[in-house]
């Protein structure tokens, strides 16, 4: 095996100096596999979630002090540390930013950053904070994967040659690295190859660009290390609970460590992409049956998971009080492998997985303003600040919030082959293409979730055929949906609706969910309950009326485990909606307690002060009754 890994470095490093001498002209190589939704032109949102974007945009992406980014680059002495993964994790933010509103102020400030990392680079390619002789090690392959993300993000909005060119002796000084050291690239950095070899991405966006073999060659052949006994085996083990892939790692956070949440959907995202490159159906179907592992083990009630940034069997332990619990990063990036899934299939549950996340885990991290983001986020206590890492005045998770929350504007709307796909709700004009080759603006009218009708408006210069394909949330079990107040019928909770017509400028469509509170249970001894209204999860807070956060209640819910909700308030105290539901408090009296009203809030909002008095609850304990215990 080691004399076939030697060969093909060899092979590798042989071509690549072949092609620095006498590289021809590089051109773009078209995927093999086409996505089946591609994303809006523009959009310009309005309401809660537009004022979050912005707040982030202001105080997170243009606030950011690029020359401290950058600096790690110029010095060059690192021999364990992350510094280098900033840069690259701000800057994919930012593009994702710019593309949602291509202001010249931000446009000068990624110039800025692409030119200050450009000229760290050195003549024989490298970009990179590590000391010479520390080259491989620990984080530094991860750095330079968000190196390249970042330059060939930049790349797509510019055509810049040069940023080109320069990612690609980036790439080419690796493959040359690891050919000169005979190494594998899974045995370099932690977490069992994953992260350094969670350079797949990168390399096989790199390929698209340049159409230079080697890149996908290089590609596949980071594939095959994984399955070998050093890999992290990530095809292979598609059928494994990815909590139990590997024995449990004596050092949590070294080489050994086979659970480590965000390093491995890393490379998931970097095997779609391969399987877009050479249609090999293995790929994609590794990265379903994770998806479908991950989803149902590890995803809680809030759309993230992990412990200690581990994949450790959560679901069925999100009542317990966990330690570092959901990291911002895992959230960002279920969010962005999701995308990934529902470009490439267009299916409704990759949208409801996105919708899930997006409002809870991913909302309630992020500081109001948008200048900070959680590390973690608990389903009880309280918010707190995360530390600063590597002396950069940041963490991995403030620069990762963002890269989650810009994914969400354009792919509101997307286009397909067919017509449009409405895949999420929120008042705003998405404006893109029709199969036909028309603008067509797709215009939302609603303050959804707040609200459960959404009117959406079809702009467009002339008639045309086409389908529009609307997503009916699968937690929509009433739902009704309307063209121009006329029924349509048939459609299903967790598919999309698809209307074939001809449209007109003008014609509305309604959709009206089931806005029903939704009564969750979940464990045995005690019973746990929480209550989720449409998408959003709802949560005591410390701030509201009522009796402590502790103390025991019981929902007045129907036979079908729905209950009443009253809209209590909206953007009121910092909190964006409150909902009045009737509890039955704990009793020691025969009789019992008459029931009284409790505030509910979003949880997003619960606890998103870091104040250390403001303390939230998503997960009620019940009362232990002997008398319905199984015998």
């Amino acid at each position: 095996m080691k004399q076939l890994f030697t060969f093909l470095l060899l092979v590798l490093f042989i071509s690549t100096t072949i092609a620095q001498n006498s590289r021809p002209k590089q051109s773009s190589k078209d995927p093999l596999i086409v996505d089946l939704l591609q994303p809006a032109t523009s959009a310009q949102m309005v309401g809660f979630v537009a004022d979050r974007l912005d707040a982030s945009y202001q105080n997170r992406i243009l606030a950011q002090d690029v020359n401290r980014l950058v600096s790690p680059f110029q010095d060059r002495t690192e021999t364990r540390c992350w510094q280098s993964e900033f840069w690259g994790k701000w800057f994919t933010s930012a593009v994702l930013a710019y593309r949602y509103r291509p202001e010249p102020k931000l446009k000068d400030v990624l110039d800025k950053a692409v030119n200050g990392l450009l000229t760290t680079q050195t003549p024989d390619g490298y970009i990179g904070n590590y000391a010479e002789a520390s080259h491989l090690e620990s984080w530094d392959i991860w750095g330079r994967k968000y190196c390249m993300l970042g330059l060939l993000a930049y790349y797509d909005i510019t055509k810049d040659k040069k940023v080109l060119q320069a990612t690609s002796k980036l790439a080419d000084h690796l493959i040359k690295e690891l050919a000169d050291e005979n190494v594998l690239i899974v045995k370099k950095g932690n977490h069992r190859g994953m992260a350094a070899s969670s350079v797949l991405e990168p390399i096989c966006l790199l390929y698209t660009r340049t159409g230079d073999k080697r890149y996908l060659d290089f590609a596949e052949e980071i594939v095959r290390q994984w399955e070998t006994p050093d890999g992290p085996q990530l095809i292979s083990k598609a059928n494994v609970d990815v909590s139990k892939r590997f024995p449990r790692a004596k050092v949590w956070f070294g080489w050994e460590q086979g659970q480590k949440a965000y390093e491995m959907m890393s490379c998931y995202e970097g095997l779609l992409e391969l399987y877009r490159l050479t249609g090999k159906a293995v790929y994609k179907e590794a990265v379903e049956k994770t998806w479908i592992n991950i989803q149902n083990t590890e995803i809680n009630i809030v759309g993230s998971g992990s412990a200690m940034e581990c994949w450790f069997g959560g679901k069925e332990l999100q009542t317990l009080s966990i330690s570092n619990y959901q990291e911002t990063c895992v959230t960002a990036t279920w969010i962005k492998l999701n995308q990934q899934l529902l470009r490439l299939t267009g299916e409704a549950k990759y949208a409801d997985a996105i919708e899930q996340t997006y409002y809870n885990a991913l909302l309630g991290a992020m500081k109001p303003d948008g200048s900070d983001w959680a590390k973690y986020t608990p389903l009880s206590g309280q918010r707190m600040d995360g530390d600063e890492q590597c002396g950069m005045g940041l963490n991995c998770c403030v620069a990762s919030g963002p890269r989650g929350l810009f994914t969400f504007p354009l792919t509101t709307v997307m286009n397909r082959v067919d017509g449009l796909q409405v895949n999420f709700f929120g008042q705003g004009t998405y404006t893109t293409q029709t199969p036909g080759k028309q603008k067509i603006e797709i215009v939302q009218e609603t303050d959804y979730p707040v609200n459960g009708t959404i009117n959406i408006k079809v702009v467009l210069p002339k008639p045309e055929e086409m389908a529009l394909h609307i997503r009916i949330p699968e937690w929509s079990k009433q739902s009704t949906l309307s063209v121009n107040s006329e029924i349509v019928k048939g459609i299903t909770p967790g598919q999309y609706a698809v209307i074939q017509r001809k449209w007109n400028s003008g014609d509305i469509i309604t959709l009206n969910l089931d806005m029903r509170g939704r009564v969750i249970k979940l464990g045995k001894l005690p019973e746990n309950i929480a209550i989720v209204r449409g998408p959003i999860v709802l949560a005591r807070d410390a701030r509201l009326p009522g009796p402590v956060i502790d103390a025991v209640m019981s929902p007045a819910a129907d036979s079908d485990g729905y209950i009443n909700l009253e809209l209590a308030g909206q953007n009121q105290k910092g909190i964006w909606m409150q909902f009045k539901a009737t509890f039955k408090p704990e009793s020691y009296k025969e009789e019992g307690s008459h029931p009284i009203s409790l505030i509910l809030c979003d949880y997003a909002s619960a606890g998103n002060t870091c104040d250390e008095q403001s303390r939230f609850r998503v997960w009620f304990p019940q009362l232990l009754d002997p008398s319905k215990m199984d015998k």
